[in-house]
């Protein structure tokens, strides 16, 4: 009887572990709708699946919305995601179904994420799948509205120094006409000589005004002034290139890939995020898309067949620098982009909007500390600033600039 009820009990208990395994795995599975997560999300789909994918429209990829749903499971999510390639040579159907419709265009592999990471992912094409799609006119990129907005304030504030310049003007003229007509009306009521008449209302002829030390006095001074200004101008601009576009051996269009497409500039510039220098895409990164994405025949005359034959025979392409700071002055990327959340239109402008890069900002030491001054420090979430943030708020009440952190010191960009 013993043995009975214990054989039960084992079998009950068994039961009951497996249903909340089951359980466990089921709710361990589900897309969270965290504010957190799905903005995280958002980020890695922005820095690496936004180059082929959108929520609610085919791209070079299917759309996304509802992939959770349409799929065979979250695990097969994950696994398609860090290695599609063997999913699909292990000869899973769903898998080389999708493979066969959209031209068997081979998924990059991202065997880098996490199973955490590709979550916050579906998060956020879950959070952009209940959203719908967006209505309305196109809005324009935040790059567009900041450097719209501050090209607006700049306009207005130089108007205002105009107008306001020549209101002073005018007023000044009129109260001198007004003290010129007094003197003269009374002058006209004292008794002059001749030799006082002629002083008091000379003959003006162009001979004597060219002659006189007012008009000399004028010249001398206009020209030594341009002189002196095209002289400061000059040497303000030594090493400046701001505007410089240069001829590309590859004519790339950042308002196709990075504006119409949207293509994260982390996508291709992969170093902005760890290194010192952004880097330059390799041919692998443009091949990534172009081994698919071809227009006209792929000969080397034309721009994609260009990047094809430097993938085939393995030369790369020699691309013009554009923006190049002098070998004085250190720079990293990633303390910017990763750690300040700088924005690449801050100091590369509306790059999204440019078919041919130039140099957008001067680039130059005052440029940056004028920065350094205005910029507040990004702290939020960031516990190595608390400290820091405690001890600023105790001495000063506005916010902490990078210039309070040390970010004029010499030995920060020199050393």
């Amino acid at each position: 009887m013993i043995k009975h009820f214990t054989s039960s009990a084992c079998k009950s208990l068994t039961l009951v572990l497996v249903f909340a395994l089951i359980s466990f795995t089921s709710h361990a599975q589900e897309i969270s709708k965290d504010a957190a997560a799905i903005s995280a999300g958002q980020a890695l789909f922005n820095a690496n699946c936004k180059a082929c994918h959108r929520v609610h429209q085919k791209l070079v990829g299917p759309a996304l919305a509802g992939v959770y749903d349409r799929t065979p499971s979250i695990d097969w999510i994950k696994s398609f995601v860090k290695n599609s390639s063997a999913v699909i040579a292990s000869g899973d159907a769903y898998a080389v179904k999708l493979y066969a419709d959209n031209n068997k265009t081979q998924m990059t592999a991202f065997s880098s994420f996490k199973d955490e990471d590709i979550m916050n992912i579906l998060a956020y094409v879950k959070s952009e799948t209940d959203k719908g799609p967006e209505k309305g006119p196109d809005q324009g990129t935040p790059g567009q509205a900041v450097a719209a907005q501050q090209d607006g304030v700049s306009s207005t504030y130089l108007n205002v120094i105009l107008v306001g310049m020549v209101i002073i003007l005018i007023l000044l003229l009129v109260v001198l006409g007004f003290l010129v007509s007094a003197l003269k009306r009374f002058l006209d009521q004292k008794t002059l000589s001749e030799e006082e008449k002629d002083i008091v209302e000379p003959a003006v002829t162009g001979s004597s005004i060219f002659r006189s030390r007012g008009f000399v006095f004028v010249v001398v001074f206009i020209t030594a002034a341009l002189g002196f200004k095209a002289v400061i101008n000059g040497l303000y601009s030594v090493g400046v290139q701001r505007g410089y576009a240069p001829k590309q051996p590859i004519a790339f269009s950042h308002k196709i890939h990075a504006g119409q497409y949207e293509i994260d500039c982390k996508y291709c510039h992969v170093g902005a995020m760890k290194n010192k220098n952004a880097t330059i895409p390799s041919v692998n990164i443009c091949m990534n898309c172009h081994n698919q994405i071809k227009s006209g025949t792929l000969t080397g005359d034309t721009e994609i067949g260009k990047i094809v034959k430097a993938y085939e025979t393995n030369k790369p392409i020699e691309w013009v620098r554009i923006h190049n700071l002098p070998d004085l002055a250190y720079f990293n990327h990633a303390q910017h982009v990763n750690v300040a959340g700088v924005e690449c239109q801050t100091c590369h402008g509306p790059i999204e909007t440019m078919d041919v890069v130039r140099q957008h900002s001067l680039l130059t030491m005052g440029w940056c500390i004028d920065c350094h001054r205005k910029t507040d420090v990004n702290t939020k979430g960031n516990a190595y600033y608390d400290n820091l943030v405690e001890l600023h708020n105790k001495s000063k009440k506005t916010p902490m600039k990078v210039e309070d952190i040390g970010g004029l010191e010499c030995s920060k960009c020199h050393y």
